[in-house]
């Protein structure tokens, strides 16, 4: 009893520090890759000169195209005429290209704030501000803001002081499922006209109206959401454009009435971001980056005709019939620093944009001092994040950045005033740009400082925990020829000597720098790892020993397959299309390893299961049209496949009565799930909104797929089967398509992997083989039963690995949860809801997960393996994996790069 006590307390131990060691390697990732780059306490700066507008009115029609607007009808004439005659009269347009993820929040945020949000900022909030940052509304004298509740609130909540007012309507109104989504925008322009109407009449609010440097900004989410539920190409949304048009049309008719027509209203027309043909975003596909800029007003320039052909090689100016009006395309980040300088505000501290000169009418003086001072407002967030560097880095290990050290930023700015000075507006304009130019790079530079230093820290210690788990497996589960004599183990009093004054040290130089707490967990980590290691040398030293009396060739082709192995599942997060390649292979593995001439029949179903599941990594994973009829031909092959598995079971062992009863029941559900989905699809289709009945047949299905399964027979058959057919019902209900059939593929595949590993046990002279039907995997679970490893079990831990990524990058990944078809959860909800939507499409992407887990301990208990020593395989295949992905991290590019080609 004592000595299977101890062994818990060991497994138990060394379960926490893997843990431990494990959450530290993923955090780091965040730490080094994904921190924040804004910096605090930087001076706004404001141009000197004053300002060609006293007010600005921003208009965000969220989700536009940029060719969905600027594109005519076949007739010539064009469905946005107003905002059209603007662009060939009074105001200058072009292209605002995102960045990715095209997110409704970021975009706003590279709009107003003129910066783009990290990928930690993702993570920490939708509605609120996970960083503080300072925005345009921020730096105005009033704002006021009418739209959506998903993203007025953070830009509220961010502003100094209180003058940032916020209208909202509630967010239930925002349903994909709605007659009309365009009444959103109706209800913004109706609120927006109540306004102007009421401060008629209310003394307070007309002198604040009348003050200079006052934002008016309109959310418009009609388009966006038109998109998701009709595709842009519906007539829904093309509607829903005119209505904006109409709607602008009447704002500027009721501005500049309200001010007299005095000349000195700025107004602003973008989008946050596009959408795809199949109505969604979140990748960088350019429909879905590329946005509509229409300025015009005070201090703005009017149409530019030009003669000459344009330095855009797209093609769209043929396409839209642009070609004889000058084009300007900016950044997104760009618009903040020029909506600033209109109203003479100062520009976002935290903006990274540059300010587009050809899109202001003003004097060459103000441009010049506008650039001067935007280049002085990058400058300062370089200064600032140099200076915090600088306090962290011992004064010789520090290297600053050679293009900007302090000597040169001097220089550029004395000659910037001088040029100013000297009246050479053109030079100076140049040589600030330049100046903003390298004060990005720098931005950049120093953000990664840390980033080699950390890094090397991090993977010293994922290394040594890696060779620890390698010594752990060789010295409890195979065996070893003992030699204590030979090569003494490094004593034990000098290791802790040496791992004590390593520590010192680090935490020495650590405190010196005044570094962060995180430095020294991901510093002071590899000491005890190696300690560890170090301490277990003598199995290396067993190893040496016992290689004469190992089959040294087939050990080295098991490692040499197992390496091309993982690289090959490496290169599937890039090129899916190797899980297809990787599953061909697999599929020859009976023939190749003697199981055909003992189990024919599961040989080839192997065989042809392999082959159908590696179809699906060759199908898109977004931009499919749903197909609702194939959802329900799935949930036919999902019952006719169930009823095999049955029949099959009952010709050897007989069901009992319960067991019966509860698979026709389960059978019978998911028969019902299989109709919920073109019942819902056919209702949206007809404008009567997401029937009462469907959502509670699909909200109760995904309740009971948990608690269900755990009411079945403890058999193993059983178990399986009825986790199989609780899981394929809620698979059904987020379906839209061929994904649907996913599930049955990788079940069946998964049941003949059971049946094959049993058959491969046998001719290696194991003990007969027994029924599923007939396991109760209740009684079988010997904890403490531990054999000897074999090179057969490495084997099947990379097929449970290889599996798993199958499963996860099957039909769906993190790139079609950001950038996902809501049609996915209209049987659960089609109000938006981001994180119950998110939390859907996370669910399904798990399922296929489940059903390899299940099976894996399955093959556990029916071959009757260890369960640690395939647990410690898969780890150091898993870990190998993860130090690949650790220096192939990146930040930037879009998420829908992560297993889609």
């Amino acid at each position: 009893p004592s000595s299977v006590l101890t062994l818990k307390m060991r497994m138990i131990t060394f379960f926490v520090v893997g843990l431990t060691v494990h959450v530290i390697f993923f955090l780091s990732i965040f730490d080094i890759y994904f921190t924040s780059p804004l910096v605090h306490g930087m001076t706004p700066q404001a141009t000197p000169l004053p300002p060609p507008a006293s007010r600005l009115v921003l208009v965000v029609a969220d989700g536009l195209r940029a060719d969905s607007l600027y594109t005519l009808l076949p007739n010539g004439s064009s469905r946005a005429p107003y905002l059209r005659s603007v662009i060939e009269e009074r105001g200058t347009w072009g292209v605002s290209h995102t960045h990715v993820p095209t997110e409704s929040r970021p975009g706003h945020v590279a709009l107003i704030a003129g910066f783009y949000e990290d990928v930690s900022a993702v993570a920490k909030g939708w509605k609120e501000n996970p960083v503080d940052f300072d925005s345009v509304f921020n730096e105005s004298r009033h704002t006021w803001c009418w739209g959506s509740p998903d993203i007025l609130p953070m830009f509220a909540k961010g502003a100094s002081g209180d003058h940032v007012y916020t209208h909202t309507y509630p967010a239930e109104e925002e349903d994909f499922a709605s007659t009309d989504a365009s009444r959103l925008d109706s209800w913004v322009f109706t609120q927006v006209k109540s306004f102007f109407q009421s401060a008629k009449s209310n003394s307070s609010l007309r002198a604040s109206l009348l003050e200079d440097e006052n934002v008016f900004f309109l959310h418009l989410l009609g388009i966006d959401t038109n998109g998701h539920a009709h595709r842009p190409m519906s007539q829904e949304y093309l509607d829903n454009i005119g209505l904006v048009d109409t709607g602008v049309a009447e704002l500027v008719s009721i501005v500049e009435d309200f001010f007299g027509y005095d000349g000195r209203t700025s107004y602003v027309f973008t989008s946050d971001h596009g959408m795809t043909n199949w109505g969604s975003h979140g990748a960088g596909h350019p429909s879905e980056t590329l946005t509509p800029l229409v300025v015009w007003g005070a201090g703005v320039h009017t149409a530019h005709k030009v003669t000459e052909p344009q330095s855009y090689n797209d093609g769209y100016l043929q396409d839209w019939k642009l070609a004889h009006l000058r084009r300007v395309d900016v950044n997104q980040a760009d618009i903040a620093p020029l909506m600033a300088s209109l109203i003479g505000v100062p520009i976002p501290v935290n903006s990274v944009g540059v300010l587009p000169l050809l899109y202001l009418n003003n004097s060459d003086q103000f441009k010049a001092e506008s650039m001067y001072t935007n280049a002085i407002q990058v400058l300062e967030q370089f200064k600032m994040k140099m200076i915090q560097k600088k306090e962290t880095t011992l004064s010789f290990l520090f290297t600053p950045y050679q293009l900007l050290t302090e000597s040169k930023q001097a220089e550029f700015i004395r000659q910037a005033r001088i040029l100013i000075q000297l009246e050479k507006y053109e030079d100076a304009i140049s040589l600030c740009q330049s100046l903003i130019s390298h004060a990005l790079e720098g931005l950049v530079y120093y953000h990664t400082y840390d980033r080699f230093f950390l890094g090397c820290s991090v993977v010293l210690g994922f290394v040594g925990w890696t060779s620890y788990v390698v010594l752990v497996i060789l010295k409890t589960h195979a065996s070893l020829n003992r030699h204590p004599g030979f090569l003494k183990q490094i004593p034990s009093h000098i290791l802790g000597r040496l791992c004590v004054c390593v520590t010192v040290v680090i935490t020495v130089f650590l405190l010196i720098q005044r570094s962060p707490v995180t430095y020294y967990i991901y510093c002071l980590l590899p000491v005890p790892v190696w300690y560890s290691v170090l301490k277990e040398s003598g199995t290396l030293t067993d190893l040496i020993r016992s290689a004469p009396s190992l089959p040294l060739w087939k050990c080295f082709g098991y490692f040499m397959l197992v390496a091309f192995g993982i690289e090959l599942l490496v290169v599937s997060f890039f090129h899916r299309a190797m899980l297809t390649v990787g599953l061909a292979v697999l599929s020859l593995w009976p023939f190749l390893s003697g199981l055909f001439g003992k189990a024919k029949f599961r040989s080839l179903s192997w065989f042809l299961g392999c082959l159908c599941l590696a179809a699906f990594p060759l199908m898109p994973v977004v931009g499919r049209e749903p197909n609702i009829y194939l959802v329900t031909c799935a949930g036919l092959l999902t019952l006719f496949t169930s009823a095999c598995y049955l029949w099959s079971s009952q010709q050897r062992t007989p069901l009992h009565l319960s067991d019966r009863q509860q698979f026709v029941t389960q059978m019978l559900h998911v028969a019902v799930c299989a109709y919920v989905p073109s019942l819902t699809h056919s209702s949206l289709q007809q404008k009567q909104g997401l029937p009462l009945l469907n959502q509670i047949i699909s909200w109760s299905t995904l309740a009971s797929s948990m608690l269900v399964p755990l009411l079945s027979s403890t058999r193993l058959f059983h178990r399986l089967l009825s986790i199989f057919l609780s899981l394929t019902a809620t698979y059904l209900l987020l379906s839209t398509g061929s994904e649907a059939f996913f599930p049955s593929v990788l079940s069946w595949l998964m049941f003949v992997w059971i049946n094959i590993e049993q058959e491969a046990m046998l001719s290696q002279g194991v003990s007969g083989r027994q029924e599923l039907s007939t396991i109760d995997f209740s009684a079988n679970i010997d904890i403490a039963k531990i054999r000897q490893l074999k090179l057969d079990d490495i084997r099947r831990s990379y097929f449970f690995v290889f599996f798993i990524i199958t499963a996860f990058f099957g039909t769906g990944n993190i790139a079609s949860i950001n950038s996902f078809d809501p049609a996915s959860v209209y049987c659960f909800l089609t109000v938006f809801n981001p994180f119950i939507m998110g939390g859907l499409m996370m669910w399904k992407v798990i399922i296929p997960f489940i059903i390899v887990m299940c099976t894996f301990e399955t093959i556990q208990v029916a071959t009757q393996l260890s369960s640690r020593s395939l647990f410690l395989i898969v780890l150091v295949i898993s870990d190998l994996m993860a130090l690949h992905f650790f220096f192939l991290v990146q930040d930037y590019g879009s998420w829908l790069d992560i297993g889609t080609r």
